[in-house]
């Protein structure tokens, strides 16, 4: 398994699991029963953390619909090059960071962890179009 490879599918993995910390928090707020019911006014507000991981997560899913399928391609049509394999790293490790750090209400470093994990997707897309 290449980098590439290994470090997008630990990044959906992530994403496919980010979502737990605040449903933990809805039935911790609210009770079971009201985790399950349809959203409504009369229903108790999260915690302000969960809210942030809930907006961290969309986040992450928005950044890796433009970041897997640059991946798909660059593992179909350049397999050897080892700089999409660093870039799917730093993608990772921002996405990964702007998660915990918008969910701790880091606002600074939230903003530059994704950045990182945009310009990865940024540098992925040239790189898959031969333009670096």
């Amino acid at each position: 398994m290449s980098q590439l490879e290994f470090y997008t599918g630990l990044s959906a993995l992530w994403i496919a699991v980010a979502w737990v910390p605040y449903i933990i928090d809805r039935i911790m707020v609210r009770g079971l029963m009201g985790a399950l019911d349809n959203p409504g006014p009369g229903l108790a507000p999260q915690s302000a953390w969960a809210l942030r991981a809930k907006a961290a997560h969309k986040v992450a899913v928005e950044a890796f619909a433009a970041f897997a399928p640059l991946a798909i391609l660059a593992m179909m049509r350049i397999p050897d090059d080892t700089y999409p394999g660093l870039l799917a790293l730093t993608f990772f490790v921002g996405i990964f960071a702007h998660y915990v750090i918008y969910t701790l209400g880091i606002t600074v470093l939230r903003t530059l962890s994704f950045a990182l994990a945009a310009l990865s997707t940024l540098g992925l897309g040239l790189r898959v179009l031969g333009w670096i």
